[in-house]
């Protein structure tokens, strides 16, 4: 598939192919599956939401119906002809294999490997580069179409780690994950989160989202793709010149779906207007001044 445009990213509404279809007809380029892993996952109790300083704290724990029980909505969403990005996750390295084995079955357009959801088990994977390194490498032994390592703004060194997943193999990185973060209320003076923890998306990320992008655009030979607190046409164009080639757009999506729209036209107005001929003009161009 091409890594451009606007993607919806893993996690919001992407459970059903009914909803990713509504995505689609409201002008994303592609989708990405909320993650699936190997069997049917309840996640946290609730609360698992909260709003947050103008983003949105989630605990949701990897929520899934299992990836025996998804091959309907793949099916559903390829009838439509919009890529489509099979999220995957596993706590083991067998798990992952497991998993990504009936996950290429369903024929996605590629398979992003989540390794960095910050309230689960998964998430200390992209923290450490030998881990991530491991991970990435068994899936791609056993995936014949792209294979993408979504990586955590947590990470001491994201450089680093993304590195290792281009040494395993990874046909691009996609940065990056929720940040970890907690909400506390004041009057019952406890967390609100069940978990205590969850992963801050949204607005307040974004800059962290761009410093990720512009680090790893500056280090990594493969393809960047953006993925964090993504809400307007000016933040995708400062994406771009971090480094991002395709972006994902999620939290905004609760906004309107119109989003995927506004962005695409904002976009396409300022490289007429600065006088580029395409994105790819200005992917990276940040970094390169």
């Amino acid at each position: 598939m091409k890594l451009e445009g606007y993607w919806l990213a893993a996690g919001v509404l992407g459970v059903t192919g009914s909803s990713m279809r509504r995505i689609v007809e409201s002008g994303a380029d592609a989708v990405v599956t909320k993650s699936i892993g190997s069997q049917p996952r309840k996640g946290n109790p609730g609360p698992i939401l909260a709003v947050s300083h103008g983003g949105l704290l989630n605990a949701v724990g990897l929520t899934n119906p299992g990836i025996d029980q998804f091959a309907d909505e793949v099916h559903l969403m390829k009838q439509s002809g919009i890529p489509v990005v099979l999220s995957l996750f596993g706590s083991t390295l067998d798990e992952i294999v497991q998993v990504a084995k009936k996950g290429v079955a369903m024929e996605p357009d590629a398979i992003e490997l989540n390794l960095s959801c910050p309230h689960a088990e998964i998430g200390q994977i992209a923290h450490d580069p030998k881990l991530t390194y491991d991970c990435v490498r068994v899936a791609k032994d056993v995936v014949g179409c792209p294979l993408f390592a979504k990586l955590t703004p947590n990470a001491s060194d994201i450089v680093s780690v993304g590195q290792a997943a281009e040494r395993a193999g990874a046909d691009a990185v996609v940065a990056v994950n929720t940040v970890r973060a907690m909400k506390i209320d004041i009057y019952q003076r406890r967390p609100i989160l069940s978990n205590k923890v969850g992963g801050l998306s949204g607005p307040p990320i974004f800059p962290i989202a761009v410093r990720c992008v512009y680090d790893l655009f500056n280090a990594l030979s493969i393809p960047i793709i953006g993925v964090g607190g993504v809400s307007t046409w000016e933040d995708a164009v400062e994406m771009h010149l971090a480094g991002a080639r395709a972006i994902q757009i999620g939290t905004a999506v609760l906004g309107g779906t119109d989003v995927f729209r506004r962005v695409k036209d904002g976009v396409k107005t300022y490289l007429r207007e600065q006088g580029f001929k395409s994105v790819s003009d200005i992917i990276g161009l940040a970094g390169r001044t």
